[in-house]
């Protein structure tokens, strides 16, 4: 008898390959908003974009600041980095809604995500996707990447009303999907809003650890380096 029934499935740089989409989506963005009059070095905005971004997608998930702050600060801190560009909130929301666009559009996925979510789906499994990720994008990336009709449940922050690794979300995962908790498995990349946040709200857990270089600070149910080893597990 199989442990578990459903699955509760971590989007971003899990399955969906947010960096790499975003990589392509940032040079779109350069171009379309001629930021090479600004940055003679392009790399220079790209850099500080990432850096930008991992801090305020950090504090995100600790819901230390809101969304609105979130994607308007991502790109006033990078376009704040030369002189001659006075990055108002309007441009910045401009910058936004272009790069989302240009992100939602791509249907990259992390190696062996197809194959994965097919082989699981052709088990029986019931998958959720569980995502701090905003609404309006999930679902168009679901669906440019091909996987949106795999899963029976869509549960994301906003619609939870708190982000991973809060135990509020993980309550409502469970009320919005009818899983039971004994028999879900929580799988991610993101070890501290992911594996921590469902360990301590009492699931048994996956780790994608995509760099292993990088050992997780203490042990999850299970721990994998690429996905195909979850086919051995489930």
């Amino acid at each position: 008898m199989r442990l578990y029934t459903d699955l509760f499935l971590d989007f971003d740089d899990t399955l969906y390959d947010t960096h790499g989409n975003a990589v392509i989506a940032l040079h779109e963005l350069f171009e379309t908003l001629q930021l090479g009059q600004y940055f003679a070095d392009p790399e220079v905005f790209y850099d500080e974009y990432w850096k930008a971004n991992i801090d305020l997608w950090t504090r995100y998930s600790k819901e230390e600041i809101t969304r609105d702050y979130l994607i308007v600060e991502r790109f006033r801190r990078p376009l704040s980095f030369v002189k001659g560009l006075d990055p108002t909130e309007e441009y910045c929301l401009k910058a936004s809604d272009l790069f989302l666009d240009y992100c939602s559009s791509k249907p990259g996925l992390v190696e062996g995500a197809h194959e994965l979510v097919d082989y699981l789906k052709n088990k029986g499994y019931r998958m959720h996707i569980c995502s701090n990720g905003f609404h309006e994008v999930q679902y168009k990336k679901l669906r440019a990447c091909g996987l949106f009709d795999y899963f029976d449940t869509i549960i994301l922050s906003e619609d939870a009303g708190a982000n991973k690794p809060s135990k509020q979300f993980f309550d409502y995962a469970l009320q919005k999907s009818g899983a039971v908790k004994a028999k879900t498995l929580m799988i991610g990349d993101n070890f501290n809003t992911d594996i921590l946040g469902a360990k301590q709200a009492g699931f048994d857990t996956a780790y994608f650890n995509r760099f292993p270089d990088y050992p997780a600070p203490e042990p999850a149910t299970f721990e994998v380096t690429n996905l195909s080893q979850l086919m051995d597990i489930l």
